[in-house]
């Protein structure tokens, strides 16, 4: 297997665990999430479903260039969560502010990643 098919089962088992740890953990998704979207448990579940089928759907030749699209998608609707935390570190005080805002970036990171599976396989 090549680095390109390493890297792909790997961004899908960690959006899948990502995915999982939503029905783990729901209440911590919860707080993070902004007020101004509304029903907070439902969107945590729906995104943590969708986190374990795109995962999933991506380790599959036939449906990683939709999974990736997907991927990215999602990551872009959960970005507000993410500037939620950091614009709010008193609510989140087991991370430091400078994690919040650090960990702002790697959102384009996995944005690249998935990115790279939207095309044919060679």
């Amino acid at each position: 297997m090549t680095i390109h098919g390493i890297l792909k089962v790997v961004l899908g088992v960690l959006f899948m665990a990502a995915g999982v740890n939503h029905f783990v953990s729901p209440r911590f998704y919860v707080r993070i999430m902004p007020p101004y979207i509304p029903w907070h448990s439902a969107m945590v579940y729906a995104s943590g479903a969708a986190e374990i089928l795109l995962g999933a759907l991506l380790l599959y030749p036939r449906t990683s260039q939709l999974a990736a699209w997907g991927l990215i998608a999602l990551l872009i609707a959960v970005f507000p969560a993410n500037v939620h935390m950091a614009l709010h570190p008193q609510d989140f005080q087991k991370f430091s502010p400078a994690f919040l805002w650090a960990r702002l970036p790697f959102q384009a990171l996995f944005i690249a990643w998935a990115y790279w599976y939207t095309s044919a396989p060679r």
